[in-house]
């Protein structure tokens, strides 16, 4: 049984990959359930979805560290460490709200488990042409809604002009746009320095998929003599030693 549930994970059979995209549409799908609740009042509802999400994660969890040949090492990974933190906060929401939004973290790991990113360039052309592009939007729109979270928590109870999730989405989208319409103003030390962080962070993550969208497109294939792994699509030669590249492609339009 252990190397059935390793093969799903790890394989490349048809049926594992099926597995891991299944993973992955669950990643997506308790994403969306994180956001949308966040604009939601509490419910019984929300917090039974709450308790089966947080028990998915832990059997999963378990089986990767079951059948992890090092899983010390495993326990020790960053996205582990997230995994736990959401689960804690899914089963400690009707008690302590404050944590809500430590529900959105899980989006940090989205398309980086399970080989799911491998599968998906090699898969689909799409993907493999603009998974730069792809990845960079995904990691500015994770830091959009964890800022977003971290700015309606932090700010709900002390500002009248944060009441309910879009304000503050409101306020992240227009800060690390710089645009500051002014309307919307976070008080006190710590929502000036949050202000900071989106402001800074966000730019950056901003003109880093400004700049993915706009640069000629580039494919990962290591260079047998040099080791470069960015390559023009349609490149023959090694740019660096000049090496014959191999790389395939199905040409360009």
């Amino acid at each position: 049984m252990r190397q059935a549930i390793r093969d799903l994970y790890f394989g490349k059979t048809r049926t594992a990959k099926i597995f891991r995209y299944g993973l992955l549409v669950f990643d997506v799908a308790t994403i969306i359930f994180f956001v949308v609740s966040s604009m939601l009042d509490d419910t019984a509802l929300v917090y039974t979805v709450d308790v089966i999400i947080a028990i998915f994660l832990m059997i999963d969890l378990g089986l990767r560290l079951w059948i992890s040949e090092r899983p010390k090492a495993l326990a020790l990974e960053f996205t582990t460490w997230l995994d736990i933190v959401v689960i804690v906060s899914l089963l400690l929401a009707p008690f302590i709200s404050e944590l809500l939004f430590l529900r959105i973290m899980r989006a940090l790991r989205l398309l980086h488990s399970y080989r799911v990113l491998r599968d998906l360039r090699d898969e689909i052309p799409f993907f493999r042409r603009n998974e730069e592009v792809i990845l960079s939007a995904v990691n500015l729109g994770v830091f959009v809604f964890i800022m977003t979270a971290l700015v309606y928590v932090l700010q709900r109870d002390i500002n009248s002009q944060v009441s309910n999730y879009i304000d503050a989405l409101y306020f992240t989208v227009t800060a690390l746009t710089t645009t500051g319409f002014g309307d919307v103003v976070l008080k006190d030390t710590s929502g000036r320095l949050l202000s900071v962080i989106i402001m800074v962070v966000g730019v950056a993550l901003f003109l880093r998929m400004v700049q993915t969208i706009f640069r000629p497109a580039k494919v990962h294939v290591v260079c047998s003599g040099c080791g470069l792994s960015r390559h023009d699509m349609d490149a023959v030669h090694c740019k660096h030693c000049g090496r014959l590249m191999r790389i395939e492609t199905e040409g360009q339009d």
